[in-house]
Order: C-alpha cells, then structure tokens, then sequence
C-alpha cells in the first residue's frame, strides 16, 4: 500500500488554551496510539490534504522534527461543523507482526454483459473493512463484473484473498447489474419473439406430422 509521510512536531502541552493556538496558527492537533503511551504532535492543515481529501487509501510515516518516526493509518477524523476545517485527527500505530483494520476502496474491472444489454450496474460497497497485516494490506480490492447479467450480483465471496480477510458476511453484495426500463422492454420483446418462433416450429411440426399421417391413410 503507499504511504503519505506526515512531519510534525511533538506537542509539549495538550490542554485546551493551546490547542486553540496550534488551530488558529493553521496547525491540526494529532494522537498517535497503538504503542506503548500516546504520541502527541501537530502538522499543517495542508499535509494532510493528500491523506484527508481522497477516495484512496494510504499509510502513514509519521515524522517527528525529534528524529522519531511511526508507521500509522489514520483511525478517526474530526471536521469542523461549519468551516469543514480539520479539527483534530487519531492515528494507530503500526507493527509489521500484528494485523490492523482498515476500509479499503474497492475497484470496479471488466465489462459486463448485462451492462452492455442495456442494465445499469449498482455499487453497493465502495469501500470493504479487511485485516491483514501491514505488508498485506492492498491499495484496492478489484471486483471483476464481467461475468454479471442483468439480475444478477457479485457476492464478498467471489473476492476472497489469502492476504487479507473481509470483515463482512459472506451474504454482502458489492455490486449488482439491475434491470432499466430499457432492458425491460428489451427483455420483453425477446421473449415475444421467442414465444413467436416457438409456436411457429410447433405449427410447422403439427403440418409435418398431419400430412405425414394422411399419406399413411
């Protein structure tokens, strides 16, 4: 997975009068937990626009001016009501021998055949909770359509890993191809004319049979 270093600096104190300072001097107080105490340290708001403001997921190197460096994700975020400026931002430490949580995106491939006959493909998940390992942790989950028709759905089954497991029931859709009015009507027309060219073989076998039957008479 690629990873977004974030330099900061180590905070000395965490109460709220400075914590007001850090934000209005357009820095984003930070928590760093998973290790043996809480790592405090703030970085600019806009280092983390990289991390923050994209549908991808990443990790993290957190990089102290002490010389100190972490491996985190980000575990919770908090955005201000009205400005929608970051406010404060948690991130878990990361150890290569423990697995971790995290929402992946998820990466639609391939072409469907019900797509192509006029249905409209559903997204579901667009993101998917896994565990794994650090080093196994994806950039994306692909979800292969091409073999989906109209009607039918692509079960969390269908995209099992041996690097990672998915923290959902096997039951979960992560997408499906539904019908439109236009597959509908599509779908309805070619059932006419199968019905049409099925009673015509069925006429045309009674006429064989029937003449058959007269020139045995």
């Amino acid at each position: 997975m690629k990873s977004i270093t974030i330099n900061g600096s180590q905070r000395e104190s965490v109460g709220k009068k400075d914590t007001k300072a850090l934000r209005n001097a357009g820095q984003v107080p930070c928590v760093l937990y998973g290790g043996d105490k809480p790592v405090h340290f703030s970085a600019p708001e806009l280092a983390f626009s990289k991390l923050v403001y994209t549908p991808n997921a990443h990790t993290v190197v957190i990089a102290i001016e002490n010389g100190k460096s972490y491996n985190a994700i980000m575990q919770d975020i908090q955005f201000h009501p009205v400005t929608d400026r970051i406010l404060h931002i948690d991130f878990y430490q990361l150890f290569e021998d423990k697995e971790i949580t995290m929402e992946i995106p998820v990466h639609v491939i391939g072409t469907s055949r019900g797509v192509l006959n006029g249905g409209v493909l559903r997204k579901n998940k667009r993101k998917l909770r896994i565990k794994a390992l650090p080093a196994n942790l994806p950039d994306y989950v692909e979800a292969d359509i091409t073999p989906l028709k109209i009607g039918s759905k692509l079960y969390i089954t269908a995209l099992a890993n041996p690097d990672y497991k998915f923290l959902h029931p096997d039951n979960t859709v992560v997408c499906q191809v539904r019908r439109s009015r236009a597959s509908v009507a599509e779908f309805e027309e070619e059932e006419e004319e199968a019905a049409a060219e099925a009673a015509a073989e069925a006429a045309a076998d009674g006429t064989v049979t029937e003449a058959t039957s007269e020139g045995q008479e």
